[in-house]
């Protein structure tokens, strides 16, 4: 019988070592175009999208950002703390864009003079170092809020027609908010940049969420927070303006995963908002 018994232990042991970990990720999210995905993994596990190493906290979650133009199939690969490596594919759903024709703007607004040519590429590389950081912190995990109470008169996607010139699509949300108006941090997090005069985005406030997450502000008339402040969901960061390229008051809402534009939006409902939608 011991014989028996022995095998049978040994056959327990392996099934239970088959099922410690989960099967696949539990996910939070849609696999669409511009969308942040959100997940949960065996603690300790390892994890990879597209050609980056993905944070794991320590309780499992972590996030990735689905590009823009983001092909039909995406794929997670998971190590699993006991070394086994699992691989999932997912269908990433396409988006179509709206078309927004701007018409009658100076021409210095559709094609910055060449005077000011150094100066973007420096508020660039301002911006692209604000989105580098990879924070061991999980306020993006928690609720977000909107920013600002107003109206969406842009929506992310919109591919942008300046006096009858193709630009680049616009990747933010557009609230047409008064001048003034308090601007609510969307989540809680740590001050990346405070900008008060960016060549476009004039005014402009970036947080890091945490692995990676963050959501930017911009066009702001007043820059509350500085470099390096911790801040909650909720604290004012700043005013509503119409600082920088802006043709009138608004915040320009934006979100990214590293350098992957998302949709902002998608932080609060699982559809983009539309175009006219009044949010409270």
């Amino acid at each position: 019988m011991r014989p028996a018994i022995a095998s049978c232990a040994l056959a327990l042991l392996l099934l239970a070592s088959a099922t410690a970990f989960p099967a696949a990720p539990e996910l939070k999210g849609r696999w669409v175009q511009g969308a942040p995905v959100f997940g949960t993994v065996a603690p300790g596990s390892k994890l990879r999208f597209g050609e980056r190493d993905v944070a794991v906290s320590q309780e499992g979650r972590f996030v990735v950002g689905v590009a823009y133009d983001a092909p039909p199939a995406a794929e997670l690969v998971v190590t699993d703390p006991a070394g086994a490596v699992h691989r999932y594919e997912y269908s990433v759903e396409p988006r179509t864009y709206d078309v927004q024709k701007i018409s009658g703007l100076p021409q210095g607004m559709v094609e910055p003079p060449a005077a000011v040519l150094a100066r973007i590429e420096s508020d660039q590389k301002l911006v692209a170092g604000a989105r580098v950081f990879d924070t061991p912190i999980d306020d993006f995990a928690g609720a977000f809020i909107w920013p600002v109470a107003a109206e969406v008169t842009g929506v992310y996607g919109s591919n942008r027609i300046l006096n009858g010139v193709p630009k680049q699509p616009h990747f933010g949300i557009d609230l047409a908010a008064p001048e003034g108006a308090p601007v609510r941090a969307s989540a809680g997090g740590v001050v990346r940049l405070a900008h008060r005069d960016l060549y476009y985005t004039g005014g402009t406030i970036i947080l890091d969420h945490g692995h990676g997450l963050s959501t930017t502000y911009l066009h702001l008339s007043k820059v509350d927070v500085t470099s390096g402040q911790e801040v909650k969901r909720g604290a004012v960061i700043g005013r509503v303006g119409k600082t920088g390229r802006a043709t009138g008051p608004h915040l320009c809402w934006r979100a990214n995963w590293f350098d992957v534009r998302l949709d902002a939006s998608v932080l609060l409902q699982p559809d983009p908002a539309k175009k006219g939608e009044k949010k409270k």
